[in-house]
């Protein structure tokens, strides 16, 4: 199974973010032990960056994201997501993005802590509490 990963259930887990770590933890456990398989757009990479430029030094950001490396596979930001997303014409950009890299890289679910901003999407979101319930 493929799940397409948001930004927030991964800052879920690196900030221990209450209530919401215990299963966006557990979403990183399944990834981790191949379980599922877990994407992670190329988008969601460079707001990862953004996020921790203001909480760690360049090196500490380095290892991090050598780390979310072995356990979820980042794809490309690619001009056909970005066309697709802007073809979609929803109220926010970065979460047609994230809908239009979930069907490239044929999810079956995605995974996000804002499932209403995914309505529209053509793969259906849930959230981590969600997910676990129903798989």
């Amino acid at each position: 199974m493929r799940l397409l990963i948001d930004g927030n259930v991964i800052l879920d887990v690196l900030q221990k973010r209450e209530p919401h770590f215990e299963d966006s933890a557990k979403i990183w456990k399944l990834c981790e032990t191949d379980q599922v398989q877990g994407y992670v757009s190329g988008l969601t990479f460079a707001n990862l960056v953004y996020v921790m430029r203001k909480e760690l030094i360049p090196e500490q950001i380095e290892d991090v994201l050598k780390g979310l490396a072995l356990i979820f596979q980042f794809t490309e930001l690619s001009v056909t997501d970005m066309t697709n997303a802007a073809g979609m014409k929803w109220d926010d950009f970065e979460d047609a993005m994230q809908a239009a890299t979930a069907k490239r890289v044929h999810a079956d679910y995605i995974i996000t802590r804002n499932v209403r901003d995914f309505q529209k999407s053509k793969v259906v979101a849930f959230t981590p509490t969600e997910f676990l319930m129903r798989f």
